[in-house]
């Protein structure tokens, strides 16, 4: 009997989910598998459920060729907000072989889609900063931000301050309980925007904002802005700074709640106003000045989905772990 592998949280962790190393590296190699015509993508396909405009469900599928061999589709549903204890986003992954078509397995991919999230600004932080950054602003408290920090004290662990700010403290307060003791890096909450984004270098955003908080004065010479959320940052923000860079440019961008691509449906923004993506970042060592003022759109692309869903059921079909069932 044919058989696939089905991997749970609990088979996805132990299958190396939360390898940051392994994350950075399956980013780094999927780009230039992207470029080189080796992997690709087409637009998601988004079906509304409801009238919130976070109520939908998204089918995106992807092939990464080389050393992960895989075609697949993320199948993923957004809730506004958690319904008992159904968490607000669900998502799963099927991956095919990409050289024969066999089907290999499926994971639960909430925390991959996170982890491929995060380490994507990760990569994008240090291309674009190759100076380095010693303070950085996490903008909100939920389970990207966790994740976003995670991120940072384990890649980045010269920061010497991670400054917290959440428009709800209690969920801020959780987040930092979660915060490993002993790390070196200051991490400080605020109650103030203001005041987290005093002295950052880097303003990472990671808020299911529905209307934009960050104005013109929080663009800055040398700043790095990343929207990794929904809708944080004003046109005018973004039109006041010195260069705009993105994960790609796609079909996407007619459809996307993010503030660029909202930005760019209003006649505000030309594509080809992107200063540089991430194949120019990561591939061909595209790097602006140290004193711009940078904004980073991060749509979140689902080749890395693939890519990342394809290395964890490697090592699970090496190590004997998850769930086999028949495929037939």
């Amino acid at each position: 009997m044919s058989t696939i592998r089905h991997l749970s949280r609990i088979g996805v962790i132990e299958a190396g989910a939360l390898d940051w190393t392994a994350a950075l590296e399956d980013v780094l190699a999927t780009i230039r598998l992207l470029r080189n015509g080796e992997a690709g993508m087409v637009a998601e396909s988004v079906m509304p459920l409801g009238t919130h405009p976070r109520n939908k469900a998204y089918g995106l599928p992807a092939f990464v060729g080389g050393a992960y061999d895989a075609a697949g589709l993320k199948w993923t549903l957004h809730r506004a907000e958690p319904i008992g204890d159904i968490p607000s986003i669900s998502s799963t992954t099927i991956i095919n072989r990409l050289s024969d078509g066999a089907p290999v397995g499926s994971v639960e991919s909430a925390l991959l889609t996170r982890m491929r999230t995060a380490a994507v600004s990760a990569a994008a932080m240090r291309a674009l900063k190759p100076r380095g950054v010693k303070t950085a602003a996490l903008l909100g408290a939920g389970a990207h931000a966790q994740t976003h920090l995670d991120m940072l004290l384990n890649l980045f662990p010269d920061l010497e301050a991670i400054h917290l700010w959440n428009r709800t403290r209690g969920r801020l307060d959780r987040m930092i309980e979660q915060t490993p003791a002993g790390t070196s890096t200051q991490v400080q909450p605020h109650d103030h925007l203001d005041d987290a984004l005093a002295d950052a270098g880097v303003v990472i955003c990671c808020t299911s904002a529905l209307q934009p908080f960050l104005d013109v004065s929080a663009v800055r010479p040398g700043r790095l802005i990343m929207q990794i959320g929904f809708h944080e940052v004003t046109f005018e923000a973004i039109a006041a700074t010195d260069m705009v860079t993105v994960d790609l440019w796609g079909e996407f961008a007619e459809k996307s709640a993010k503030s660029l691509f909202q930005m760019y449906r209003a006649g505000q923004f030309s594509p080809s106003s992107v200063a540089a993506d991430l194949p120019a970042l990561l591939v061909d060592g595209w790097a602006p000045p140290a004193d711009a003022s940078l904004y980073f759109s991060s749509f979140g692309l689902n080749v890395f989905d693939i890519a990342f869903a394809a290395r964890i059921l490697r090592h699970a079909a090496r190590h004997d772990i998850g769930t086999m069932l028949p495929s037939i």
